[in-house]
């Protein structure tokens, strides 16, 4: 069974970062220029929460706040369940599915070694399902 570990391995990414005084139009601009969906909000090493496309559509822009305005800790998840590198990849799409969320932080003996997406989620499963195929194609051929 894959692990988070393995995943992350395999993305190789380090998480981006930035401030909670961050204003949401900066936190956007960084999404856009990294074509990533989520940001971690950090102070020093602390892990404090992750914004999300999300978070800025729902409590920003649906509350009629303003983006330079808005800093990114008034908007990010804090209530994020937390995963292992050891937790496998089926545990992080029940946690996913059943919460809807689509990113999770990795932490690793208290500190934060990565996040897994729904997407890399789906990718991994979609992977072990041909490797799986494969190999009954082998099986079958041999």
């Amino acid at each position: 069974m894959i692990n988070v570990a393995t995943v992350l391995n395999r993305k190789n990414f380090k998480p981006v970062t930035v401030a909670p005084d961050t204003s949401v139009i900066e936190a956007l601009g960084i999404m856009a220029i990294k074509n990533i969906g989520s940001l971690v909000v950090m102070q020093g090493d602390q892990y404090l929460g992750i914004v999300t496309e999300r978070d800025y559509s729902r409590k920003v822009i649906l509350k009629g706040k303003h983006s330079n305005e808005t800093r990114v800790e008034e908007i990010m998840s804090t209530d994020l369940p937390h995963i292992k590198p050891s937790d496998s990849i089926d545990h992080c799409m029940e946690l996913m599915s059943g919460q809807n969320i689509r990113y999770m932080p990795v932490f690793d003996n208290g500190k934060l070694t990565g996040i897994i997406s729904m997407t890399d989620v789906v990718k991994e499963t979609i992977l072990a399902q041909k490797e799986t195929i494969n190999q009954l194609h082998s099986y079958i051929n041999s």
